[in-house]
């Protein structure tokens, strides 16, 4: 039997080859797409996918067959080239979808490279039999059997190369995916010619389709709307990649944003909750960490925790001395030794001055607090180093124990009252809380509880101490001094209740309402027709509170204040235990026009480089030094040597605690610029304020003289009281 000799277009060929590895390119990002997008994006793309890519493999098929002529003319019937589009979609379908989910297993590799194969196979030869030609297609069943046995091959190996590259996400992936669909589109044109070399056409034989679909023109339709087809779909993919790139972008922007934000936010967390010259805990974490042990303990086995109350003996006498540094450096060595004798799962904190804490869970019995506390005082009476000089302190420690020794509430008063037990017995020693200690804990508890309602309940005013300018003879202002009238105790004395305040934590309270307090009597006093200016008196944890410049603008607007009106006071000592934040505080007060003092100058030690940064406007000098004036030539030196330090820095001097005419006296002579004592006014109500600097003198006030300043022509409620 004579057969007809077919002819190959080699351009044709080429032409559809690069379709091949075209529409295997799409398939493989394909891949990629449906794996990264979610699950309704990613069905349209498997969906898509499908129908480009087997759209590709049945163009190339079409293709491949405009590139075979024979001497007879060749035609297609509509019905079976749908048939085995279909075929290519769904081939596409199955494979896209194994690859696009699952893992890679032998079973799952084997059966969809069995279907893909017979789906390829399908799809062949339904499209070589959309010729109908008669006699009939004679097929070499080898070369048959060799082109399913390449279909399968080439869709095992497409599915290996699905697997593997739908994880790949290096910089090398495009390179990677080329290379793979050159292969898979090698294949696939190789199982392609092999099934063509199996056909073989009888000469004479006459095609009976060929006036239904002409191959040049399903050819050029097929060519072209495929060749469009996979390109929209290429373009597409890629813009989507650029989509997902810009995406992972931004996601790592905003993670990087958040890893900022996290770490600002650590850092304000470490600044609220540690103390900022030990890294120690400070009184608000430790309070924090003592409610969640107390609460862990409920309905438990009873197992007891410790509050061991730990002040340092002798270290005042360390600080004035060598000065703050050396005490800065004591306070961190004592913080890293109680926690070498603490235990890991103990917890240490400083909560202020020279006091820590130490919170011991989990104990047995009281004797194991004991033990912590005999390695406390042991580990803070071994001398410390400074510049090459040994320094001694030494330690009481008070211990309180739950449930032995009362409820939680009382854990810190009692063991702070068991720490003042071993102060008397002479410090370096620790004392276990016992019942007779309770009357002065009790009653502490009680003043402390009492303190925190007393600004609600109305127990708490200003009184006001005039201050004098020694020059003109005029009030030049007012210190507003806190007192505490409690209803069953009667005037409780601020060196009592302001120490109270601190070490329970109510001083940013107190000193909150007394900023506010002096901006609304000073506002009250303008309307009753007399302006003063009114010095307050900032503590430790009001300069450390970050808010405290927005505070007291906000407290000067609300009243309507002029800022340079508001004078704020802060100790030697306070000023000098932290300069950072000292000298931050004082600039944003500063800033805002506030005039600023530092008060009973001398008491401290003071390095005057530092005293030279701070923007101060003015000294205030002990009462000390003041009482001594009369009969210490020493005490008049060192107040003549503050003065003219003081006038050098462009500061004005305050002296407080003036009592006599003879001191008086003597401090007008060394030019002091304020004098503010007893001698001239005792601190006194608002209400009262008026009537004295008007020359009426308080029945309270039996000390008061009103000759010894105001002259005769001085008008309180006009007088010239702008700052000095």
């Amino acid at each position: 039997m004579m057969y007809l000799i077919p002819r190959y277009d080699s351009w044709v060929v080429a032409a559809s080859i690069l379709i091949a590895f075209l529409a295997s390119y799409v398939a493989l990002d394909l891949v990629q797409r449906i794996r990264a997008n979610r699950a309704r994006a990613a069905a349209m793309w498997w969906i898509g996918g499908s129908v480009a890519m087997g759209t590709g493999i049945w163009s190339m098929h079409f293709v491949g067959m405009l590139a075979f002529t024979l001497p007879i003319a060749l035609g297609y019937t509509g019905a079976m080239t749908l048939m085995s589009w279909v075929a290519a979609v769904a081939v596409s379908a199955v494979g896209l979808g194994i690859t696009a989910k699952g893992e890679v297993t032998t079973a799952r590799v084997a059966g969809g490279a069995v279907a893909m194969g017979a789906g390829i196979c399908a799809m062949h030869y339904t499209g070589m039999a959309a010729i109908d030609i008669a006699p009939g297609i004679h097929w070499d069943l080898g070369l048959v059997a060799a082109s399913a046995a390449i279909a399968v091959g080439a869709s095992a190996a497409a599915l290996l190369i699905f697997f593997w590259l739908r994880g790949n996400t290096t910089r090398r992936g495009t390179t990677y995916k080329l290379l793979a669909a050159a292969a898979m589109g090698a294949a696939i044109s190789g199982m392609h010619y092999t099934g063509m070399a199996a056909a073989n056409f009888v000469d004479g034989a006459v095609c009976t389709s060929a006036d239904q679909l002409g191959g040049d023109q399903l050819g050029t339709m097929v060519m072209f709307a495929s060749a469009l087809l996979l390109l929209t779909t290429l373009l597409t993919a890629t813009l989507d990649a650029r989509m997902q790139d810009r995406t992972a972008r931004l996601a790592e922007s905003l993670q990087s944003a958040n890893s900022q934000l996290q770490t600002a936010n650590d850092e304000l967390q470490r600044r609220a909750f540690l103390d900022p010259l030990t890294g120690l805990p400070n009184r608000l974490l430790f309070e924090d960490r003592l409610a969640h042990a107390l609460s862990r303990g409920e309905g438990r086995v009873v197992r007891r925790l410790a509050v061991l109350f730990v002040d340092l003996d002798g270290f005042k006498p360390v600080n004035d001395s060598l000065g703050h540094a050396a005490g800065d450096e004591v306070l961190k060595a004592v913080a890293a030794r109680l926690a070498t004798a603490a235990r890991e799962c103990d917890t240490v904190a400083r909560i202020g001055g020279d006091e820590f804490v130490l919170l011991a869970e989990d104990l047995v019995d009281a004797a194991d607090a004991v033990a912590l506390a005999t390695r406390v005082v042991h580990a803070l009476g071994l001398p410390f180093m400074f510049q090459g000089r040994q320094l001694q302190v030494s330690a009481s420690v008070g211990i309180a124990v739950h449930p032995d020794h009362g409820a939680a509430k009382q854990l810190m008063a009692h063991a702070d009252a068991a720490m003042y037990a071993a102060k008397r017995a002479g410090g370096n020693t620790y004392a276990l809380f016992e019942s007779h200690m309770n009357a002065g804990a009790a009653r502490q508890l009680a003043l402390q509880s009492d303190l925190r309602h007393a600004r609600a309940r109305g127990q708490l005013s200003l009184h006001y101490q005039p201050k004098f300018d020694g020059e003109r003879s005029q009030i030049r202002g007012v210190e507003a001094l806190m007192r505490w009238k409690h209803p069953d105790h009667g005037n409780v004395p601020p060196n009592v209740f302001i120490p109270m305040a601190e070490r329970f934590g109510l001083i940013k309270e107190l000193g909150d309402w007394v900023i506010d307090e002096a901006c609304r009597q000073m506002r009250a006093w303008d309307e009753q027709g007399m302006r003063m200016r009114v010095a307050i008196n900032l503590s430790v944890h009001q300069l450390r509170q970050e808010d405290l410049v927005d505070r007291v603008q906000s407290a000067l607007g609300r009243h309507e204040i002029e800022a340079s009106r508001l004078l704020c006071e802060i100790t030697e000592s306070i000023a000098m235990e932290d300069i950072e934040v000292t000298q931050r505080a004082f600039e944003g007060l500063r800033r805002i026009g506030v005039f600023l003092s530092i008060d009973d100058f001398g008491t401290g030690y003071s390095s005057l480089s530092y005293l030279r940064k701070l923007p101060a406007q003015q000294l205030k000098i002990d009462r000390s030094f003041i009482q001594d004036l009369e009969t210490s030539r020493d005490a008049r030196a060192i107040v003549d040597a503050v003065v003219k330090l003081a006038h050098a820095l462009d500061l004005k001097v305050v002296a407080e605690g003036v009592e006599t005419e003879g001191q008086r006296d003597i401090l007008l002579a060394l030019q002091c610029d304020e004098l503010q004592g007893y001698l001239f006014a005792r601190p006194m109500p608002a209400s009262d304020l008026l009537d004295w600097a008007s020359g009426h003198n308080p029945v309270s006030d039996v000390d008061f003289s009103p000759s010894l300043f105001v002259d005769p022509g001085f008008d309180p409620l006009g007088r010239d009281s702008s700052p000095a």
